[in-house]
């Protein structure tokens, strides 16, 4: 059965289309619907998660809730991606896993020192990425009670919250 979390969009930043294309079947065969938007380099992530144009528009590019932040990008690392959103007040908690297949010891340093949540290695093959997506999925989209996003105006508390997730029918 599909699983989807209310207003739950996931940022891939990955500039190989091969990574980009397994990523997306992966999702599909765990059953992932949230939307998963992707940007290529490191500048269009910023441009992105900046709301800069052609991004401007947060009904058709909204927020994410997770980011999945290779390190090795084009025009801006992802590492230069995790300093400038940590740098901004409404996305400094939105969690961010580098996905990536650099093994560095300095990279997994500096990818923690700048906040990023988790630092996982690019599997070899499908079945492991699948394995990986379905592990994302349970833990990050299903299980994981992240900080509520900032919204603009006075905030009310509501009588009878309504649940934060929902299964896609």
């Amino acid at each position: 059965m599909p699983i989807q979390l209310i207003d739950f969009t996931i940022l891939m930043v990955e500039d190989d289309p091969n990574d980009i294309m397994l990523t997306q079947r992966a999702f599909m065969q765990a059953s992932l619907v949230n939307p998963l938007r992707i940007v290529r380099d490191g500048e269009e992530a910023i441009n992105y998660l900046g709301g800069r144009e052609p991004y401007a528009d947060r009904t058709r590019y909204p927020l994410p809730s997770l980011v999945l932040l290779d390190l090795k990008l084009p025009k801006k690392s992802g590492l230069e991606v995790l300093e400038f959103l940590r740098a901004q007040p409404s996305l400094e908690q939105t969690p961010v896993i580098v996905l990536t297949s650099s093994q560095e010891s300095s990279d997994i340093q500096r990818a923690y020192a700048l906040g990023a949540n988790s630092y996982l290695l690019k599997p070899v093959g499908f079945d492991g990425l699948l394995d990986m997506v379905k592990a994302i999925g349970m833990y990050w989209v299903i299980l994981n009670q992240g900080p509520e996003r900032a919204m603009p105006g006075p905030k009310t508390p509501a009588a009878h919250p309504e649940p934060t997730s929902r299964r896609a029918p």
